[in-house]
């Protein structure tokens, strides 16, 4: 029978792009299915939205040819500071301050606007011959068979292909029609995300301040410009984001702080509700899911992104390795070295980021002080420090040839 695209990946976000790149350097025939128009997503102007990218992520992005294409606009995160309070009195005494000048490769990771990682990510993949991007529809439906799987689409067209994977978020089609359960929960908490102008440089020093509600996060973004991140209870959330502009500062300025001067805000504002949402399996006959569509991660450590990517380099180099050795790549056992192989990391990175989570966002008086003592504690040891570091960076594990 014959095929119209070796791989069809549904889902143009990110990581569905990203993927595409990667195999198509491999000499696979890609096809990605984008329900977003192109155009106009690419042509998005300054919005506030951008992304922690971690350093195996941005030596990724090189590896496939993406990162000259934003690294002008790429702010690197020199230092990160992790402190422990309440609005408007501060942070408690200990603390944990990350240089990058520990570690021998250099910035932990890169701010990086949404806007210029998706036209990046749209040049590249109109650069390569070998792969299709389908805009403005979406998959519908999926028929799998002993040697491939049918696609329909939204627009009634029909795709065969080898191997069909899911880039399609938390609510992924692909991962329901496969008949993938999920496990997850709720964390009464929603993020409030905005950019913001300030008076000072913030230096390349990347912020997270753990207070009773939840996290905010101050990411460096070129210029004197930070992204906020910012987890309250979803109640306090709505009635924040419902607020005028000048109302909505003024709840965050207690919450900030003065360190960067005068503050005010720029560009759109934005809600996500916040859980934990994990494919119970990350295949199925001739389906694989990555980034989100496998695993949805509280964003206290922003990892979201980067633990997409390392599913991205990892499929990427199995799907390889079988083509060179003449296997099935779409095959079940070749797609459980794939699972094998990000199962492990991804499950002790969910049970980290819901832990901190957990530990963090509450006012108990024990566990504050238990909490603060231990990052005394990491602060103080060197060994320990650097291995906090590298995990941030991403450099931990067995890391796939993309990243290295």
């Amino acid at each position: 029978m014959s095929f119209d695209t070796d791989i069809l990946i549904a889902g143009g976000g990110l990581n569905g792009p990203a993927l595409a790149l990667a195999l198509a350097q491999a000499g696979f025939d890609v096809t990605v299915v984008d329900a977003r128009p192109a155009p106009a997503r690419a042509a998005g102007n300054f919005d506030g939205r951008g992304y922690a990218l971690a350093l195996a992520s941005k030596r990724l992005l090189e590896a496939i040819g993406v990162w000259d294409h934003v690294a002008d606009h790429a702010e690197p995160m020199r230092d990160i500071k992790v402190s422990d309070g309440r609005a408007g009195e501060g942070p408690a005494p200990f603390f944990l301050h990350f240089d990058h000048r520990e570690i021998e490769e250099g910035p932990m990771g890169f701010m990086v606007e949404d806007r210029f990682l998706y036209r990046a990510f749209m040049s590249a993949m109109e650069a390569a011959p070998t792969i299709t991007l389908i805009s403005g529809t979406e998959v519908t439906g999926q028929t799998v068979d002993a040697s491939g799987v049918t696609v329909t689409l939204s627009d009634t067209t029909t795709h065969r292909a080898r191997l069909l994977v899911g880039c399609d978020g938390r609510q992924t089609g692909v991962g329901k029609r496969a008949a993938i359960k999920r496990t997850g929960w709720g964390y009464g908490q929603t993020a409030l995300v905005c950019a913001i102008k300030h008076e000072r440089p913030h230096n390349g020093v990347a912020h997270q301040f753990f207070m009773p509600p939840g996290p905010l996060a101050i990411l460096p973004l070129p210029g004197n410009m930070s992204s906020i991140v910012w987890s309250e209870n979803d109640a306090t959330a709505a009635a924040i984001h419902a607020l005028s502009d000048d109302d909505y500062m003024a709840v965050l300025r207690p919450r900030f702080g003065d360190f960067l001067g005068e503050i005010e805000l720029t560009g759109n504002r934005f809600t996500y509700p916040l859980s934990l949402s994990v494919a119970n399996e990350f295949i199925a006959e001739r389906v694989a899911l990555v980034g989100d569509a496998a695993h949805g991660l509280h964003p206290i450590a922003g990892q979201g992104l980067n633990a997409g990517l390392r599913d991205v380099a990892a499929l990427a180099e199995v799907l390889s390795a079988a083509q060179e050795r003449g296997e099935d790549f779409a095959s079940a056992l070749v797609l459980a070295r794939y699972q094998e192989w990000r199962r492990f990391d991804t499950a002790t990175l969910v049970a980290a980021t819901d832990l901190t989570n957990k530990l963090f966002s509450n006012d108990n008086p024990l566990l504050r002080a238990a909490r603060d003592v231990g990052m005394g504690l990491i602060g103080s040891m060197p060994g320990l420090r650097r291995t906090f570091m590298r995990e941030a960076a991403g450099l931990n594990g067995e890391l796939p040839k993309l990243m290295r």
